[in-house]
C-alpha cells in the first residue's frame, strides 16, 4: 500500500468516525434519548478489566423496575477500527427499555490493536457480565449476545468460545465460565474478515467501497490467515468447517439489508448454523442499507426492533 493511499484511507477514517460520532452525540440531545423518560438507569463507565484507558470501560442499561432481567450484551461495530460504547448508546436504551439488562462494552480497536486484541476484551466483557450481572438486577441465566457488523462478527465469536472449547486462553477463558448465551442477534455481521474482496466478487461493487473494506481487513489482520485452521478473526469458517460443540448452539436472529454489501456473511451464517441443526432465523429487509437498524426514523428499522424484541420474547423467558 503506498503512502498516499495511507493518507487517504486514514483521512476516510478519520472523517468517517468523526460524522457517525458527532451523529451520535447529537442524538443524545433528543427528548426521546432521555433513559428516565423509558423508565432506564445507566451506570456508566464502569471498568471490566484491569487499566487506566477508555477502551476496558463498560456501560449497563437497566429497566428501572423490580427484576431480575434477562441480560444482552451488546457489542459495537464500526469496522474494528472506530466508534465505542458512546456511540452506542441506542442500542442499550432500545434494549433496556424493552426489559434487558444491557451492557455495552468498548474494545481496543486496529490498526493500535489489531487482532486478537477486540475478542480478548469482549471474552473479559462476558466474564465481568458472568460476575457482576446480578448487581445490576440482571439474570446471566438467561443471556443474549447481540451486536452489528464488526460486532456482529464479535458475537459469534464469543458464542463459539462459550460453545467450544478452544485453544486460545481468552476462549478457554470463556469456555470455562460455563455460561451458555440462550440467543444470539447478530445485525449485519462481517463474519468473515479475511479475503474481503470475495465481496466484489459475487456481485459489482464500486471500487471505493472494496477499498474501504480492505482497509478493515489490513488494520484488523496481521498477517495471511490459515484457512484449515481459522482463527476467531473468521468465525464464519469456524462454523463451515462444522465445528464439534460441547455445549448447544443458541437460538439465532440474523438480520441484514437487502442494500447491503456485505449481505452474503449473513446469507452463508444462517446455512452454516442450519447445518448445525439449531434454530436459525434470517430476516431479509428489502433495500435497506448496513446497519439500518440504527436509523431508527426509518420504519424498516422500526421494525427490525420490534422483530428482535419478538425473538428475544420466545427465546428468553421473563421468568427464570
Amino acid at each position: 500500500m503506498s503512502p498516499p493511499d495511507t493518507l487517504r484511507n486514514r483521512a476516510i477514517g478519520v472523517l468517517a468516525e468523526r460524522w457517525l460520532t458527532s451523529l451520535s452525540g447529537l442524538a443524545r440531545f433528543h427528548p426521546l434519548a432521555n433513559e428516565r423518560r423509558h423508565g432506564v438507569e445507566v451506570d456508566r463507565n464502569v471498568r471490566y478489566s484491569p487499566g487506566k484507558g477508555k477502551a476496558h470501560l463498560l456501560d449497563v442499561y437497566r429497566p428501572n423496575r423490580p427484576g431480575p432481567h434477562p441480560v444482552v450484551l451488546y457489542l459495537h461495530g464500526g469496522g474494528f477500527r472506530i466508534l465505542s460504547k458512546d456511540s452506542h448508546f441506542l442500542m442499550g436504551l432500545g434494549f433496556a427499555r424493552a426489559g434487558y439488562v444491557t451492557i455495552v462494552p468498548s474494545y481496543r480497536l486496529a490498526p493500535e490493536h489489531p487482532f486478537p486484541a477486540a475478542v480478548e476484551d469482549c471474552a473479559a466483557a462476558l466474564a465481568w457480565s458472568a460476575e457482576n450481572a446480578a448487581r445490576y438486577g440482571g439474570d446471566v441465566s438467561r443471556l443474549a449476545i447481540a451486536g452489528e457488523s464488526a460486532g456482529g462478527n464479535l458475537a459469534v465469536a464469543m458464542v463459539l468460545a462459550t460453545c467450544q472449547r478452544r485453544p486460545e486462553p481468552y476462549a478457554r477463558r470463556a469456555f470455562d465460565l460455563g455460561v451458555v448465551p440462550s440467543a444470539l442477534l447478530p445485525y449485519c455481521g462481517l463474519h468473515q474478515v479475511s479475503d474481503i474482496e470475495r465481496f466484489g466478487r459475487r456481485r459489482r461493487l464500486p471500487p471505493v467501497m472494496i477499498d474501504r473494506m480492505k482497509v478493515i481487513e489490513r488494520s484488523y489482520l496481521k498477517g495471511p490467515q490459515d484457512a484449515e485452521n481459522p482463527s476467531l478473526a473468521d468465525p464464519l469458517l469456524v462454523l463451515e468447517k462444522g465445528p464439534s460443540l460441547e455445549r448447544p448452539w443458541p437460538a439465532t436472529f440474523a438480520t441484514v439489508g437487502t442494500a447491503d454489501p456485505i449481505l452474503d456473511d449473513t446469507r452463508r451464517l444462517g446455512a452454516a448454523i442450519d447445518r448445525l441443526g439449531a434454530p436459525c432465523e434470517v430476516r431479509y429487509y428489502p433495500r435497506e442499507p448496513h446497519a439500518f437498524h440504527a436509523f431508527v426514523w426509518r420504519p424498516a428499522a422500526r421494525q427490525c426492533w420490534l422483530d428482535s424484541y419478538a425473538f428475544l420474547a420466545r427465546t428468553l423467558p421473563r421468568e427464570p
